[in-house]
């Protein structure tokens, strides 16, 4: 997927200024990568590669750098997502508690129709994760920041119908 309209810079003003801030917590700027890609991501929804290149700028980084930090790590989005960003555990112990048919249930009921797909209506972004660190409470999904336990395929009706 790619951007329509023209980046917008997130490191001016009083995000510049918060930017600064957490830079004295820090021992060097490079250090301060993730919490500043977390605020690209905060502003935009996801991290395109002239965010990467702005952020690698403000860290005296290079952009293949800050590049291989977002690529690495799946909590950086690097497309558009739906507005609830929804994880689902298929790890083994997931999987043999259901998982699969939690993804099936999601994927229905919220209209992506494939995992990574966002709905047509924008709203929802459906994947898998290797592990939610739950086992003991499987199926674990988070819905943007909302950790849910215990999710089977009849309880998806009500968290999409909770989340739209």
């Amino acid at each position: 997927m790619t951007q329509t309209t023209e980046y917008t810079a997130v490191f001016t003003g009083t995000t510049r200024k918060r930017l600064d801030e957490i830079l004295t917590r820090y021992p060097t700027k490079r250090a301060a990568l993730l919490a500043a890609l977390w605020m690209v991501q905060e502003a935009h929804g996801w991290i395109s590669d002239a965010a990467m290149a702005e952020t690698a700028e403000v860290l005296d980084l290079t952009p293949s750098y800050v590049k291989g930090v977002v690529t690495f790590y799946t909590m950086y989005h690097q497309h558009p997502v739906g507005e609830t960003f929804v994880q689902v555990c298929t790890t083994t112990p997931c999987d043999l508690c259901g998982a699969e048919g939690v993804v099936q249930a999601l994927l229905e009921h919220t209209g992506c129709g494939e995992l990574g797909a966002t709905s047509p209506d924008g709203k929802f972004t459906v994947i898998e994760v290797e592990c939610l660190g739950a086992c003991g409470f499987a199926t674990p999904v988070m819905m943007n920041e909302d950790f849910i336990e215990d999710v089977t395929p009849d309880k998806v009706p009500d968290l999409v119908k909770k989340y739209s």
